[in-house]
């Protein structure tokens, strides 16, 4: 049975480039106890992420941009390597994948897998990401990429292997990309 909530209060912090609440609530265990919490979530809207590969090449496309949120956390020039994304904004989620595909990477994807869609940070944060793999290769390349309005983005092809390797030595370090290079390895598409 899921538990009862009573909302107490719900105030906006924050509406600036997202929506930061507090909320204050009552949950109703099953013994029937009521706990008072309250939390601070984040709203940021959901989100799409897609990973790139070729099988013949053995190879993916990534990506390489400045985070902000990361080099507040100690990371030492602020970028990640990472599977490209984006938000949905009003886009379904496989429509949001092909568009951030083609602005950051510039590959026109055609065949799309979508492997699965998950809470990213649930403790806080409300985003729910749609993850998909999708095969790649030099005819599919129409721009070079880099995003768009005030992203600067690198684009990177390298081998299976050494993203694997870039994981295991900390050099990719962003969830989303971990989580879909994993899948790749687990899934045989790699062998």
């Amino acid at each position: 049975m899921p538990p009862k909530i009573t909302i107490i209060k719900d105030k906006v912090l924050s509406d600036n480039y997202f929506i930061l609440r507090n909320i204050t609530y009552e949950l109703t265990r099953n013994n029937g106890e009521v706990i008072r919490q309250k939390r601070e979530v984040y709203d940021r809207g959901n989100g799409a992420t897609i990973l790139l590969y070729n099988r013949d090449q053995r190879s993916v496309v990534l990506t390489r941009q400045f985070r902000v949120a990361t080099w507040v956390n100690g990371n030492e020039d602020g970028r990640l390597i990472e599977a490209c994304a984006g938000l949905l904004d009003n886009d379904a989620p496989e429509a949001c994948a092909r568009k951030e595909a083609m602005e950051e990477t510039g590959y026109q994807v055609g065949e799309v897998e979508k492997v699965f869609e998950l809470y990213m940070s649930p403790g806080g944060v409300t985003e729910v990401v749609y993850f998909f793999i999708a095969p790649y290769n030099a005819q599919l390349k129409k721009s070079a990429g880099g995003g768009v309005d005030d992203e600067a983005i690198d684009v990177i092809e390298m081998a299976f292997d050494d993203a694997m390797e870039k994981v295991r030595n900390g050099e990719i370090r962003d969830g989303k990309t971990v989580i879909l290079l994993q899948h790749l390895k687990l899934s045989g598409y790699m062998d």
